[in-house]
């Protein structure tokens, strides 16, 4: 399968089933599933060619991990990052003492004085791991990494929860919390 199409099915599912489903007339149920013969009927007729074969390879192979298939494979959602009310079933967890948050360094000085937002979507994106969160902070510009104290925003009230690919979540990061990486 051609990697050009595959990462451009993959953008085009993130802005499907995070952002606007209203583009190809989908409608997300309340935990963010919709059903996969839906998508692809309503896809094709946008004119985008995908096929069941061609969502399990971008499910499959999506780096990040991205969307998922509930248990018999009926419905398709993303896993987070949706800019849209919908509730995926999360429950707190306690992180490790530490995550991590890439960024550009051109967002540093608003950082420092605001802490990290959601910016637009329902929660802040953490890293468990230095290497994602330079991987992530790549695709902004020049990368830092911000290290998070999360084990003290726990002892302070503050809830995280980790969603099925592994990226953890918060509703904000108070600048009070973060160390240059």
């Amino acid at each position: 399968m051609n990697t050009k199409y595959v990462t451009k099915i993959s953008k085009f599912l993130s802005l499907v089933l995070r952002h606007k489903p209203e583009r190809i007339g989908l409608a997300l149920d309340q935990y963010g599933w919709v059903q996969v013969e839906d998508l692809i009927a309503r896809a094709q007729k946008a004119g985008i060619d995908i096929d069941r074969q061609l969502l399990q390879i971008v499910v499959e192979q999506n780096n990040k991990k991205r969307f998922a298939f509930n248990e018999d494979g009926t419905k398709i959602r993303a896993n987070q990052g949706h800019s849209l009310s919908v509730d995926l079933g999360l429950t707190a967890v306690d992180p490790p003492d530490v995550l991590y948050h890439g960024t550009a360094t051109r967002f540093l000085d608003s950082i420092k004085k605001e802490g990290l937002l959601p910016q637009g979507r329902h929660h802040v994106h953490l890293s468990p791991d230095e290497k994602t969160a330079m991987a992530v902070g790549k695709r902004h510009g020049k990368p830092v990494v911000l290290i998070v104290k999360a084990k003290e925003m726990v002892e302070q009230g503050y809830q995280f929860y980790r969603s099925a690919n592994g990226v953890w979540l918060t509703e904000r990061v108070p600048a009070i919390y973060l160390l240059d990486g």
